[in-house]
């Protein structure tokens, strides 16, 4: 299992636009083959960072999440939105 945390940080004033275009890939990525969970968070101290969560079941699977095209256009949306470059940190799952 190949586990995903990524660190999005919303411009202030532009957080409901970056929460709704990642509100909105959520059901596409869920039917994903290979997507094991999917999870969107915000930052209780600070209501401009989220936290998405990602498992998936090998890097094959997380390699054909990266390349649909919904999430290239999120992107393109979101990327302009954003106060400072996306964080990703990959995992291992070990148990």
């Amino acid at each position: 299992m190949i586990a995903v945390v990524a660190k999005i940080k919303a411009k202030k004033g532009e957080e409901k636009k970056v929460e709704k275009a990642l509100r909105d890939v959520i059901p596409k990525v869920r039917e994903e083959e290979g997507t094991v969970a999917y999870t969107l968070n915000r930052a209780q101290n600070d209501k401009t960072l989220f936290m998405v969560y990602e498992k998936y079941t090998d890097m094959d699977a997380f390699m054909h999440h990266s390349s649909t095209p919904y999430l290239a256009a999120m992107f393109t949306e979101i990327v302009p939105l954003l106060d400072g470059a996306l964080q990703v940190e990959m995992y291992d799952e070990i148990m």
